[in-house]
């Protein structure tokens, strides 16, 4: 993995990072390289409240808000930043206020690399909107100064439409940091925690994929559609 000057990883959700990237991200803490995760959101609309309920609409986001930053310890990252923004409600922010809001994350840290969902390849609203208000801001620099841009891409059609990723990254040796911080976010990711457990111990090879390899595709400027 090449060394990046600093990393910056958006996203609109809590576990959003746990599920894609925590392995990646964890390999650039450990290589010494300053992360910043921004989130968005705090996931209040997370569709698990459990049965019975462990918790309401007012009480899931401070829920959310600690198992964020045991994840963040988890992956050792030292700069979390909450941005505030409501969850599933991406959408119908104003798009120059959200573009304006990546552009002074970038003008701050300056990032050689930027990491956040694929526009039109990511499925949740929230998901969209974010990756599109990436790429307006990065747009907006000079080609040779723009950091690179590497997505998570997971929709039906993504391989087809967009060639197999060119980003894979090995996590196997920082693969106990990827569990932990998909348990950091118990609430929400329970449900599927017992038998992905299961299925690595048994070497069952869906499941290894999750503690062995993360995959992204480099943003195709050249065929750039987000308005």
């Amino acid at each position: 993995m090449e060394k990046e000057r600093q990393v910056l990883v958006i996203f609109p959700h809590p576990d959003d990072e746990a599920f894609g990237v925590s392995g990646t991200i964890s390999t650039h803490v450990k290589n010494g390289t300053p992360v910043t995760y921004a989130c968005l959101t705090l996931g209040e609309m997370g569709r698990n409240l459990g049965n019975p309920p462990f918790a309401t609409r007012e009480s899931l986001p401070l829920i959310r808000k600690k198992e964020l930053q045991k994840a963040a310890d988890v992956m050792g990252i030292q700069d979390l930043r909450m941005m505030g923004y409501r969850d599933k409600t991406l959408e119908f922010e104003n798009d120059e206020k959200l573009s304006n809001m990546v552009t002074e994350l970038i003008e701050e840290l300056n990032p050689s690399l930027i990491i956040t969902f694929y526009p039109d390849y990511s499925v949740h609203p929230d998901h969209e909107a974010t990756a599109r208000a990436v790429v307006r801001a990065v747009r907006r620099l000079p080609k040779a100064s723009r950091p690179k841009l590497h997505c998570l891409a997971f929709s039906k059609n993504c391989e087809e439409a967009l060639g197999q990723p060119d980003i894979l990254v090995d996590i196997t040796p920082v693969k106990d940091q990827k569990i932990g911080a998909m348990k950091a976010h118990i609430s929400q990711t329970a449900w599927m925690l017992k038998d992905l457990e299961k299925g690595i111990q048994q070497n069952d090879p869906e499941a290894l994929k999750w503690v062995t390899v993360e995959r992204f595709w480099s943003y195709q400027w050249e065929n750039d559609t987000v308005e």
